[in-house]
């Protein structure tokens, strides 16, 4: 079946009334009161409206994740159909893919998100996908109290340096950041790799994506309490592998 994700919502500026309850709101009260002859029989109470949270899907493309990109490109699919997800791809550069994942059948949105990007299972350049990602997106807004979720196994050709000061920059723009590992359930496993360990403070949250079951544990990661800390890295199941 389709895993639905759904981001915590947030409180917006904007208000709405709200009956007995919230703060007086001064302005629809004088309102209310000019169709009364300017009594105020009514007062009118407000609370500001709650929206969901941006949901922004980053998924490596690169020759290392050669096995998992279908199945992670249906999972954005789905998202960008329920819940107007922004999609991405990266591997040497960054592709965005919202809009051909926007149609309605999976398999021909998959056919053009391969035909959309022009570094499919080349090497990887994490720092720049996330700078591309950042100086083009990121900063008008798009990543703006955010979820944002990136599917990678961590390997890249840029330095350590380079992927610690464009995670450092997501962490300021996002509400929450959650890495989706396939390797995690890997046998001996340690977030080892240069672009693993310099990415993994900047994580709410650190799941595997090596099988549908640990797909789902990215509902929780969504939606559960906000970390104190980095990830604690735990083991999954090395079941039921995608493919």
């Amino acid at each position: 079946g389709s895993i639905a994700l759904s981001t915590p919502r947030r409180r917006t500026r904007r208000t709405r009334p709200s009956g007995h309850h919230g703060r007086l709101d001064p302005r629809r009260s004088a309102r209310a009161a000019r169709r009364t002859g300017g009594i105020p029989v009514t007062l009118v109470r407000a609370e500001r409206r709650t929206v969901q949270r941006r949901l922004v899907l980053l998924c490596d493309v690169s020759g290392s994740m050669s096995a998992f990109p279908r199945v992670y490109l249906s999972l954005l699919h789905g998202a960008v159909s329920s819940s107007r997800a922004e999609a991405f791809v990266f591997s040497t550069g960054l592709t965005r893919l919202t809009r051909q994942l926007a149609v309605q059948h999976p398999d021909t949105a998959l056919a053009q998100a391969a035909a959309g990007t022009d570094d499919w299972d080349s090497g990887t350049r994490l720092a720049t996908g996330l700078r591309l990602f950042l100086d083009r997106y990121g900063r008008r807004g798009m990543a703006r109290g955010a979820v944002v979720i990136i599917f990678s196994d961590g390997w890249t050709q840029d330095d350590p340096e380079q992927v610690d000061r464009e995670m450092a920059r997501l962490q300021r723009l996002a509400h929450r950041i959650i890495w989706v590992n396939p390797r995690l359930a890997a046998p001996g496993f340690e977030p080892l790799a240069g672009g693993m360990a310099a990415a993994l403070p900047y994580c709410s949250a650190f799941v595997s994506g090596h099988s549908y079951a640990a797909l789902t544990e990215l509902a929780d990661a969504l939606t559960g309490p906000e970390p104190t800390g980095p990830p604690q890295l735990k083991k999954p199941p090395s079941t039921n592998r995608i493919s």
